[in-house]
C-alpha cells in the first residue's frame, strides 16, 4: 500500500485479533481502496488512502489538525463525493447506492448539534417519517434511553436543552434510522465531562448491544484509548499506521509519535 509503513498482512490480523476479543466472527464493513482528496490548488488532502473497517468495533481516528480525518470520514457516506470504486459498503460501492439511503445506513454526529425546529419528540420521529413509518411513544422513549435520556424530554424543544443533552438528542435522532454504521467527528468536543461520559457510555453500550461499526474522530487520546478498539493514525492524508488503542505508545511513525507524545 502506498505510503504505509505496515502491511497489508499485519492489519488483517490486527482486526481479526481485535473482532475475536470482542466475541465477534470477524468481517469488514466498509473497504476504503486508493481514497484520493486534491483541492483545486492541487493540495492533496488524502492520498491513497486504504483501510478496512470492520464490523461491529469502534475504529478511532487520530491525528494532527488538518491531516485530513474529517474529510475522510465524510467521505463514507457520501458527505463529499468520492471517487468510484474507493469506497464499499457490505463490498457495495457507495456509489452505487441512492445517497439517501446510504446516509440512514451510514449515520454521522456532527461536532455541534443541529436541531431541527419542534420538540425532541418531533426530531426523533423525522427521519423515519421521511421513509413512510411513524414511531410510537415508546419507540421514542426507547431511542432516547439508548442516549441516556428519559422520557421527560421528549416535548422539550431545542432551546431548552443544554449542549450536551442536544447532542444526545441528535444521537437518538441519527439511531432512529437505524444505522449500521455510526459516523462521530469529534462528538464531545463541546461537552463537559460528564455529558462526554454519557456519550462514549452510550457509544460503548451501542457497540455491545448491536452489530454496529463505528468510526470516531477525535483529538483526545484518552477518549480513543477509552472506547476504541483499534486506532487509525492519520498524517498529512495518510493512513501511516493502525494500532490496538492499548498499544497506541508502540506508534512507530515520527509524527504519529510526537503527536502522541504532546497529546
Amino acid at each position: 500500500m502506498s505510503g504505509f509503513n505496515f502491511r497489508e498482512e499485519a492489519q488483517e490480523h490486527l482486526l481479526a485479533a481485535a473482532q475475536s476479543e470482542n466475541g465477534l466472527d470477524g468481517g469488514v464493513k466498509i473497504e476504503v481502496r486508493n481514497l484520493m482528496k486534491v483541492t483545486d490548488k492541487d493540495v492533496r488532502i488524502l492520498n491513497k488512502v486504504n483501510v478496512d473497517i470492520p464490523r461491529g468495533m469502534i475504529m478511532g481516528v487520530i491525528g494532527p489538525s488538518g491531516s485530513g480525518k474529517s474529510t475522510f470520514l465524510r467521505a463514507l457516506n457520501r458527505l463529499w463525493e468520492p471517487a468510484s470504486g474507493s469506497v464499499f459498503l457490505d463490498g457495495i460501492d457507495i456509489c452505487d447506492l441512492d445517497v439517501l439511503s446510504l446516509r440512514r445506513k451510514v449515520g454521522m454526529l456532527f461536532q455541534l448539534p443541529v436541531l431541527f425546529e419542534g420538540t425532541v419528540a418531533d426530531n426523533i420521529r423525522y427521519g423515519p417519517q421521511l421513509r413512510g413509518k411513524n414511531l410510537s411513544d415508546d419507540e421514542v422513549y426507547k431511542l432516547l434511553a439508548e442516549a441516556d435520556l428519559d422520557s421527560s424530554f421528549c416535548n422539550k424543544s431545542g432551546g431548552e436543552l443544554s449542549i450536551g443533552q442536544a447532542q444526545r438528542v441528535a444521537l437518538a435522532r441519527t439511531l432512529a434510522n437505524d444505522p449500521e454504521v455510526l459516523l462521530l467527528d469529534e462528538p464531545t468536543s463541546a461537552l463537559d465531562p460528564i455529558s462526554t461520559q454519557n456519550i462514549e457510555d452510550a457509544l460503548v453500550r451501542l457497540k455491545k448491544d448491536g452489530d454496529m461499526s463505528i468510526v470516531i474522530v477525535s483529538h483526545s487520546i484518552k477518549q480513543i484509548q477509552r472506547i476504541a478498539d483499534v486506532v487509525c493514525l492519520v498524517v498529512d492524508g495518510e493512513i501511516v499506521e493502525i494500532l490496538e488503542a492499548r498499544h497506541l505508545s508502540e506508534a512507530k511513525h515520527p509524527l504519529a509519535k510526537t503527536f502522541l507524545e504532546l497529546s
